[in-house]
């Protein structure tokens, strides 16, 4: 084994001891416990039933069901909302993976909208000291507004539940790359820069051919953190307007009492989460160039 995979393999095994401990931890928590009264009255219920059925009746004992879900609740869970995730029984009664799909659709067009909006502003601000300075009061009001406070006022004139949550994403996701693509265009090398000019190079071939490879790293990192941002939002903006989507199927779980549904959509939001930020951070990756 070469020794640059030792570590990769630690941090594997290390991960690994760390989640059975996790699911020992929940499963000795969850373990039925039962006292001296429950035994009573889980007596009582049995001698109820022999009598219900000596008499023709069906039994009336009622079945309790309480606390925090365990190991074998959830894995029937995920067994079932996997083995298909595509249903569609109406609007209240859609699969997972339906409405993972329709908050996945949600942030990409708002962070689409978001990208085409802030990299060319931020080229702007990043080339330009004067704008940057005529700008920075619009931006540092504008920005520390949570995206959730939008939302009365984007339903109130959009009036769809679905495009309100779209604009969210767009106010969310807009700043970090908006800020981040103004510092790395700004952060290009000045020998760059005059080199380019001494080849008397157009400023729109400079932009793509010098500035943007420079800067495109400082880009990436804020466009991962905006779809960090994003896939945040989206999940409570769901929940605010229904309808569909992931944050829409954990509340209406909620209301209907099934703790173990809750849990697995929140297991499906982090994962779906994790696999965005391997994506971008894979990009990253592919754009970072050492000197």
């Amino acid at each position: 084994m070469k020794p640059a995979a030792q570590p990769g393999w630690r941090a594997a095994m290390i991960s690994l001891a760390l989640f059975g401990c996790l699911l020992l931890v929940w499963h000795l928590a969850t373990a039925p416990k039962q006292s001296v009264e429950q035994a009573r009255a889980a007596a009582t219920f049995s001698a109820d039933d022999e009598y219900a059925k000596l008499m023709g009746k069906s039994s009336s004992s009622p079945v309790k069901t309480s606390g925090f879900p365990g190991l074998a609740q959830m894995g029937e869970t995920m067994r079932k909302e996997l083995a298909n995730p595509f249903y569609d029984n109406g609007p209240n009664d859609k699969g997972i993976g339906i409405q993972l799909g329709y908050s996945l659709a949600r942030v990409g067009l708002g962070f689409a909208i978001a990208a085409l909006v802030a990299i060319p502003l931020g080229f702007l601000l990043g080339m330009s000291p004067l704008m940057q300075r005529a700008l920075n009061p619009f931006i540092q009001i504008l920005k520390p507004i949570s995206p959730l406070a939008w939302m009365p006022l984007a339903l109130y004139t959009i009036k769809d539940s679905s495009i309100s949550g779209i604009f969210v994403i767009f106010i969310c996701s807009v700043w970090p790359m908006l800020m981040n693509t103004a510092f790395g265009v700004a952060s290009v090398r000045r020998d760059w820069l005059n080199v380019a000019k001494t080849l008397e190079v157009t400023p729109l071939r400079k932009a793509f051919l010098v500035i943007l490879p420079a800067a495109a790293p400082t880009i990436l990192t804020g466009m991962r953190i905006s779809m960090g941002i994003a896939w945040l939002v989206i999940v409570a903006a769901e929940m605010l307007v229904g309808g569909t989507g992931i944050g829409y199927f954990v509340w209406n779980e909620w209301n209907n009492l099934s703790l173990t549904s809750v849990i697995f959509a929140i297991l499906v939001i982090g994962v779906t989460g994790m696999v965005l930020d391997l994506f971008f951070a894979r990009l990253q990756k592919l754009v970072t160039y050492t000197e």
